[in-house]
């Protein structure tokens, strides 16, 4: 992860003239109905805090992002703790942290990342190659048609590259998977401060998306709408949003959080939140 984030600032540094640059910032903050992330339900109502501090340069042609977003929230809607296995099929229902460090750096639509995801509680997701309670570190590539033309179309593309992230082959021994997601879909302002976007989410291969079976697979068609209204410094959003995971109609198992209710243990086919954000 440093050295990731050594590159972007010294890339940075070189395409980015110190005159052109503007400091920049946002901070803010949602709650939502249920955490839904790339198709799959990781929990029930959450706080998800966000901030992040960089620079723009040529009318934000070029951006430079580093921050953090968090979430902490029940991992069903029962609140409750310390149950017994067999009582509702739901095992020690408790609040599950996460806290993600990111940083990204784009020039003229092109954009690259990387992500580290910890997840606190000492349990982690999943099990992997290295046991360090439950991180994950991520790099992605993408391009956004938004940044240059009225088109909101973009492509990313997000791979694990450290953390707990295993595969096993037929004698059972343990590889990295460099699970990866790819997505592609679109972002539209609408009149009246609406906004409307959809996106397809897929794997190439084996991956933690598909519980770690399987190769190609679509998991997540999602639509998003959303309403957006200036109130002085900040701005508020209330949105919903919808998912189908293909592979979940298709397939008897799924990679999911296993801190949960019996929607968290079984086969996720469809999933949905309400949110409601305030930005700075």
């Amino acid at each position: 992860m440093k050295k990731v984030l050594v590159f972007v600032a010294a890339l940075m540094a070189v395409v980015m003239p110190a005159k052109a640059a503007e400091f920049a910032y946002e901070a803010g903050a949602e709650i939502v109905s249920a955490y839904i992330w790339r198709g799959q339900y990781n929990g029930g109502v959450s706080f998800q805090p966000t901030a992040s501090i960089g620079f723009n340069a040529l009318d934000e042609l070029i951006r430079f992002r580093i921050g953090a977003w968090g979430t902490v929230g029940a991992s069903d809607w029962k609140f409750q703790k310390g149950l017994p296995e067999t009582v509702d099929g739901n095992p020690n229902t408790y609040f599950v942290p996460e806290v993600d460090i990111i940083a990204s750096f784009s020039i003229f639509g092109a954009t690259i990342g990387a992500t580290h995801y910890y997840y606190f509680g000492g349990t982690p997701f999943w099990s992997g190659l290295e046991d360090d309670g439950g991180s994950q570190t991520e790099v992605m590539v993408g391009y956004n048609l938004g940044d240059l033309t009225p088109v909101g179309i973009y492509a990313n593309w997000y791979t694990m590259v450290a953390g707990n992230d295993v595969r096993y082959d037929d004698n059972g021994d343990p590889h990295r998977a460099f699970s990866t997601y790819i997505e592609v879909g679109f972002d539209q302002e609408l009149p009246h401060g609406f906004t409307l976007g959809a996106q397809v989410g897929m794997t190439p291969w084996t991956s933690l998306y598909t519980d770690y079976e399987g190769g190609f697979a679509v998991n997540n068609v999602q639509l998003r709408l959303g309403k957006t209204w200036e109130l002085g410094a900040c701005e508020v959003e209330l949105y919903g949003l919808g998912s189908v995971n293909t592979y979940g109609i298709t397939k008897n198992n799924l990679f999911v959080n296993k801190a949960g209710d019996e929607k968290i243990g079984t086969m996720q086919k469809l999933n949905g939140c309400i949110g409601l954000g305030v930005w700075f």
